[in-house]
């Protein structure tokens, strides 16, 4: 019998519970190190007043048949296992501006989606399909993201493609307002005008046009199906009991160290945290300084403050769809630019479902922009040990959250039972995120080689997997993932065995 080759991933979260389930399909004997006590990562979930909240991934796509996440949970074969509501065909977003009133309602696909658009802007028909025939046509030159090998030949993408998406939008038009509007999601990649790559815009608009939607009973089910992918082919996962050392020997990942002191050894390594955290576990003299250091050195992406509001029972409507609120449309670029007086610049919250068929709200989870520096001050704290300031801060920040919605929702505070909160700080604990860094590091179209990290490393059995390598969230970390496994079991072998999957 032929004996399996072992890899070790470090952290389980999204990255590695797809590498994880991912190299099991394909025959690797797969240990998983998390050192949180529950499995997920950002999709993990946490229970207050008997009720369940997710901590990070709250809106999908590409679950519908043919879609990129449909062909690979079905390849993986827990599709059966999830539970899938696709958000309201006639609106998955809603942008609201408190200026001037409007609620501009997003409806799904492509030519709704821009007949929309032209309603509201009618004489920019022209401009607004111009504009939607290139945004679709960037992410055909995505050979990944359209599953296709990326490594079959050179490729040589069209001009503008790694232009600002900034510059992408205003080429369009010279309408400002429809500016703003066609950049109203920028908070879901934490997007930057004059930096951000347009293709980032392209993927993730696309992939919410195409298919917005969200588990109905929460996040947990897909990361326990993606556990159960590996335990089923025999391999093992370690929770509460992450890796604490990488031991490197003549540029190869020799053992790990987990918490409870144990050594470990695999014939491939996989780091599913951000390589800034992974540096930290390694001796860095053993790594070319250049390398780690450029990669250490990269900004990342703000971070969040998160309100959870529990509801009382049949106190609050149930909306189908992500809201997001400002107060003007030039506030669409600057989520991240406030004062203490002036935050949050803009909310972007949803009401998630518990079943397929919900009419009352449950809970409400509420994500505001903000950045590292507001908490730095609390750092060197712990969860739960932060102090007495911390504390009020956090209940002026829930205070001021709630008042802003109450400028679209005057009673919801008379249907809420219970208010949590998380910080930037929480996110950087939990996570293991750098600077608690929502998208992991940014990306700069100014200076792509500054900020692309690749799934090589320079430790040649060892790999990077997760959202700061190409692109973050449910879309870009299976991607990644399978990028990364590309590298153990070859890139075209795996896509010929997802793509089976297409038309079922």
């Amino acid at each position: 019998m032929e004996t399996k080759q072992t890899v070790i991933i470090i952290g389980g979260g999204i990255g590695g519970l797809f590498c994880g389930a991912i190299l099991s399909r394909e025959g690797w004997h797969v240990k998983i190190f998390e050192r949180h006590f529950k499995l997920g990562g950002g999709l993990h979930q946490f229970v207050r007043r008997g009720v369940a909240f997710e901590t990070g991934m709250h809106v999908m796509g590409a679950f519908h048949p043919g879609g990129v996440l449909h062909r690979i949970c079905s390849y993986l074969g827990i599709l059966d296992q999830l539970t899938i509501l696709p958000e309201d065909d006639d609106c998955f977003d809603m942008f609201h501006i408190k200026s001037d009133g409007r609620k501009y309602l997003m409806p799904r696909g492509y030519e709704r989606f821009a007949a929309n658009l032209c309603r509201h802007f009618p004489e920019e028909r022209e401009n607004i399909h111009h504009y939607m025939k290139a945004l679709y046509g960037i992410c055909r030159e995505v050979r990944l993201y359209n599953m296709e090998n990326p490594d079959i030949s050179f490729q040589e993408f069209s001009d503008g493609f790694m232009r600002s998406v900034g510059d992408f939008i205003d080429s369009f038009t010279q309408n400002e307002r429809l500016r703003y509007v066609m950049a109203y999601c920028n908070p879901l990649y934490a997007g930057d005008r004059n930096a951000t790559p347009v293709y980032i815009h392209a993927l993730i608009s696309k992939f919410y046009i195409e298919g917005a939607c969200r588990f109905a009973g929460g996040s947990q089910q897909l990361a326990d199906a993606l556990a159960g992918v590996v335990r089923q082919a025999g391999g093992e996962i370690y929770t509460g009991n992450g890796v604490t050392r990488v031991e490197i020997e003549n540029k190869n990942a020799a053992y790990i160290v987990a918490a409870d002191g144990t050594q470990h050894r695999a014939d491939r390594y996989i780091s599913s945290i951000h390589p800034s955290s992974f540096f930290k576990l390694t001796d860095t003299s053993k790594i070319q300084r250049s390398y780690w250091q450029r990669i250490d050195s990269i900004p990342n992406t703000y971070s969040a403050y998160t309100l959870y509001l529990v509801f009382k029972p049949e106190s609050f409507p149930f909306f189908n769809y992500t809201y997001y609120y400002q107060d003007d449309y030039e506030e669409t670029w600057k989520h991240h630019l406030y004062t203490e007086e002036t935050w949050p610049k803009g909310l972007m919250f949803i009401t998630p479902p518990v079943t397929k068929h919900d009419v009352f709200a449950e809970k409400m989870i509420v994500n505001c922009i903000m950045n590292f520096d507001t908490v730095s001050r609390w750092e060197d704290t712990v969860s739960g040990k932060r102090g007495k300031e911390y504390e009020a801060f956090k209940r002026r920040c829930e205070e001021k959250i709630i008042r802003k919605l109450e400028e679209i929702f005057p009673d919801i505070r008379s249907c809420i039972r219970g208010i949590y909160s998380s910080s930037p700080l929480t996110i950087r604990d939990f996570y293991n995120q750098k600077e608690g860094a929502m998208y992991g590091v940014r990306k700069d179209c100014r200076n792509m080689a500054l900020s692309h990290i690749a799934v090589r490393t320079k430790m040649k059995n060892l790999f990077f997997t997760g959202q700061s390598i190409n692109l973050h969230g449910i879309l870009g970390v299976p991607l990644t993932a399978i990028n990364t496994c590309a590298e153990l079991v070859g890139m075209e072998n795996l896509l010929d065995r997802i793509n089976a999957y297409k038309t079922q």
